[in-house]
């Protein structure tokens, strides 16, 4: 039997620790949630468990999936738990689960590059087909709080003296470039989302999320920072084909800290940046991993610079995040780092050891 991917017992306790005075509103609820076995919705799930078995809250969960069978080999202990009820279909055409649901947590996308730059309307059909189909459920279930997890990708490419991209920043992706796909879908989808709210009386609450860090993050896919820490665990070298675009991360139990407090205490019809405002080069990324670690040189193979090229920047103003509700980074990056390495190093250790016996 594989080993148990828990989330580390201090992440969940973090996220407790300042989540705990907003549980209590949603004593006896009932939520409904897309995307919940992902990256992001494993951090959710674990952590609503967690309030639920610590504050005696009552609450349930019904969760969409388009594979339970997977999820129960990938996180049996959460699929055991009789307050998480998981439901199979596809995010545009799931059968409407029976009951009332106060809160809805939206967050199934195809968060695929691939199907972005191969399958545009593929990925425009998922995000705008799927975010309707979960707006008929909320407005039949009579859902009072609704959260939409959107990208920071909403925002197109700014322009290089946009340095922070704040929330009321103009711009938007390119609609005559198919690549655009995923961001022009998510802005569409908010605006779906804000519609539904004003008809339906429901608090329609936007969190546009940039690049974060932590247990379950792919090591083998688009994320520079999985492909890194792969790469240090394995003692490879870390090979950066180019160091110039800036992005910053958010460490995951932060992550869930600011999905949490958005779905219960932001204001309705206003979006919020979640990230980390810290930026560095992909190429400082790359000898911070390899200095956290300490397995790896780095290989930069970045060209050399052209007069005129401009930085791709990819980070958020998390000003009115942190004016509005409080919220901050928590977990400086090379603490996240090495969190992630450890868990994907001990659930690594527990999967060799199972292959000995």
């Amino acid at each position: 039997m594989p080993p148990i991917s828990r989330l580390p017992h201090e992440d969940l306790e973090h996220v407790l620790t300042h989540t705990r005075s907003l549980w209590e509103a949603a004593r006896g609820q009932s939520f409904f949630i897309t995307g919940g076995t992902g990256f992001f919705g494993i951090w959710l799930l674990e952590s609503f468990a967690q309030a639920n078995d610590v504050l005696g809250l009552g609450m349930r969960a019904t969760v969409l999936t388009r594979d339970p069978a997977r999820f129960a080999v990938k996180a049996p202990h959460l699929v055991s738990r009789t307050d998480l009820h998981f439901i199979e279909g596809d995010i545009r055409s799931f059968p409407f689960p029976t009951g009332t649901f106060s809160h809805v947590i939206h967050g199934a996308t195809a968060a695929s590059a691939q199907m972005n730059q191969e399958l545009p309307r593929e990925m425009l059909d998922v995000i705008i087909d799927g975010t309707r189909r979960t707006l008929d459920f909320a407005a039949q279930a009579g859902t009072r709080k609704l959260l939409f997890i959107s990208s920071g990708a909403v925002y197109g490419r700014p322009p290089a003296e946009v340095t922070h991209i704040p929330e009321d920043y103009p711009g938007a992706p390119d609609p005559l470039l198919p690549a655009s796909a995923y961001g022009i879908g998510k802005r569409v989808a908010e605006h779906m989302c804000m519609v539904h709210g004003k008809r339906f009386d429901c608090e329609a609450k936007i969190a546009r999320c940039f690049a974060f860090v932590g247990p379950h993050l792919p090591l083998d896919t688009h994320f520079a920072i999985g492909n890194f820490i792969r790469d240090a665990l394995k003692g490879r070298p870390i090979r950066v084909n180019n160091g110039r675009p800036l992005r910053s991360y958010l460490y995951a139990s932060d992550l869930a800290i600011w999905l949490w407090t958005i779905l219960f205490q932001a204001p309705s019809a206003r979006a919020y940046n979640v990230g980390s405002h810290a930026a560095l080069s992909i190429t400082e990324l790359a000898q911070t991993v390899s200095r956290v670690l300490g397995n790896s040189t780095v290989v930069d193979l970045t060209p050399p610079s052209v007069e005129g090229d401009s930085i791709s920047r990819y980070i958020p103003s998390v000003v009115r995040a942190e004016q509005d509700l409080g919220l901050r980074v928590r977990v400086p990056l090379e603490e996240a780092i090495r969190r992630t390495a450890g868990w994907w190093q001990t659930l690594n250790s527990g999967r060799a050891s199972d292959r000995q016996l």
